[in-house]
């Protein structure tokens, strides 16, 4: 148990990563970990689709950069992208496929990868260009993006240490 609270108090997003692909078993870790994310009444209401193709990973990127109106690359060159769709007909789809995210995260840390939380999964897939990303992928109307968890080996200086907790983070009733 003290090594996964060690991972939990460790893990740091990852702004910088080596070319090199995540190797197939490591990713298999990690989705399998994405699979295991609490998710309410145990539906598994969350999709995760596995980006590894430069191409589509360069498509993606460039969805999410014109989402934040910038032309440098948010993906930050990671070589493994999980995007992770909520499902909106379900009362706690974004709730699940935030836990998902989590789960990616932290079980990437603990198996030696970068990650970080990539924002504007829902603006991506609604521009033309994400729309029909998300209909050759088979996804039903219903399901959003979420969030994209990029993934990937870090490079030096992909991180930076974690600051101090802040005052009043907790209070006890």
């Amino acid at each position: 148990m003290d090594e996964t609270l060690i991972d939990l108090k460790n893990r740091r997003s990852c702004r910088k990563y080596t070319t090199e692909q995540v190797a197939a078993d490591v990713l298999d870790k990690v989705l399998e970990a994405g699979t295991y994310a609490p998710t309410g009444h145990g539906q598994q209401s969350p999709v995760m689709v596995v980006v590894q193709d430069p191409q589509l990973l360069s498509r993606l990127s460039t969805l999410n950069a014109q989402v934040m109106g910038t032309n440098r690359d948010p993906f930050y060159g990671a070589p493994t992208a999980v995007v992770v769709f909520e499902d909106t007909s379900c009362p706690t789809g974004h709730e699940d496929a935030c836990l998902v995210m989590g789960n990616l995260m932290n079980a990437a840390h603990a198996v030696g990868l970068g990650s970080c939380w990539i924002n504007r999964g829902r603006q991506m897939f609604e521009l033309p260009g994400g729309e029909e990303i998300k209909t050759a992928w088979g996804l039903a109307d219903n399901m959003a993006g979420l969030a994209v968890c990029i993934l990937g080996y870090e490079a030096d200086g992909g991180t930076v240490a974690a600051k101090p907790r802040k005052e009043g983070y907790i209070i006890r009733a």
